[in-house]
């Protein structure tokens, strides 16, 4: 179908609606100017929730780089040729250790 005959028959029956005693454009609700204005004026009111998803968000791009820098970081720290603790155990061993320390130390004080 042609756009300008699409056009023509929209706006002509547009046109031949009879408008009521008043037309809907022209109708405004009683006191709207001041409700409108009286929003504006208010003190917007806090979301928390907002305000917690978008410092969330905001967190979570430099949460991802430091999760891929301490995984390469792991990666690159099991040379073995490197001094530390790749040339005296494996990691299990040495999280262990350091996990059970202070409990050791309660075992020899009792």
């Amino acid at each position: 179908m042609n756009l300008e005959t699409l056009q023509q028959k929209l706006l002509a029956a547009a046109r031949s609606q009879v408008p009521s005693d008043q037309v809907p454009s022209d109708h405004v609700p009683y006191a709207f100017e001041k409700r409108i204005l009286a929003r504006l004026l208010a003190p917007a009111t806090l979301d928390h929730p907002a305000l917690w998803a978008r410092a969330l968000w905001r967190a979570a791009a430099p949460c991802v780089a430091l999760t891929l820098l301490f995984g390469v970081w792991s990666f690159v720290g099991n040379d073995p040729n490197r001094s530390g603790m790749a040339d005296s155990g494996d990691f299990s061993q040495h999280f262990e250790q350091t996990m059970l320390a202070a409990l050791d130390e309660v075992e020899d004080i009792w």
